[in-house]
């Protein structure tokens, strides 16, 4: 049997143990858990840093963007009234080609300066982080093109598959262009934003 003194040792000992917890021993009662904090929502990356603004602002290539991505839009107007007349009358099919020609051309002119204007700005020709979704559909764009060219070229399907093909590369540029333009509409915004900002921590500064 053990005695009172016995069980007190034993009781001590096993009250030392790391899996004190197991054996029945008294501890303080949790703290309950602090409240969580709700977590604020990031602030959206910006589509240009201070850096890369001042030189897309300094790029020369910055206005033949300008200038082509407009006249890219007219001849494409142009060129779809002209492929849809020929699906719908079976008339016009050289203009309907050479306008297609056109806009092709148009397309890939503007997407080798775009080239260059990105490298320029963000230090890479493709993929750069503002645009990288813009870029992988603009290569679709030019892959349809590109695919109406080589069926032309090479013979393949007739006149109405082959401007079918061209109908499916303007919807491709459509939505591209769409892409673009919400990107320019919120570079925009940013460029007043920070003007404002830039403008009030100026005037801040101010003696």
């Amino acid at each position: 049997m053990f005695t009172p003194p016995v069980l007190d040792r034993l009781i001590a000992w096993v009250d030392a143990c790391p899996w004190a917890a197991a054996t029945g021993c008294r501890h303080r009662p949790a703290m309950p858990p602090r409240r969580a904090r709700r977590a604020r929502p990031a602030p959206p990356r910006p589509l240009y840093t201070p850096e890369e603004r001042a030189r897309r602002d300094a790029s020369p290539w910055t206005v033949v963007q300008g200038i082509l991505a407009p006249l890219q839009f007219a001849v494409f107007l142009v060129s779809l009234a002209l492929v849809v007349r020929f699906l719908v009358t079976g008339e016009g099919l050289l203009l309907a080609t050479v306008s297609v020609i056109a806009k092709t051309v148009v397309l890939y002119t503007i997407m080798i300066t775009g080239a260059i204007w990105e490298r320029e700005v963000f230090g890479r020709y493709l993929f750069a982080r503002p645009f990288f979704w813009e870029d992988v559909f603009s290569l679709l764009v030019i892959a349809l093109h590109t695919a109406y060219l080589a069926m032309l070229v090479l013979g393949l399907g007739d006149a109405r598959g082959q401007m079918m093909v061209a109908l499916a590369a303007y919807a491709a540029y459509v939505v591209n262009a769409a892409q673009f333009l919400l990107k320019l509409r919120a570079g925009r915004r940013e460029g007043t934003r920070w003007t404002g900002a830039s403008a009030g921590a100026a005037a801040d500064a101010a003696p």
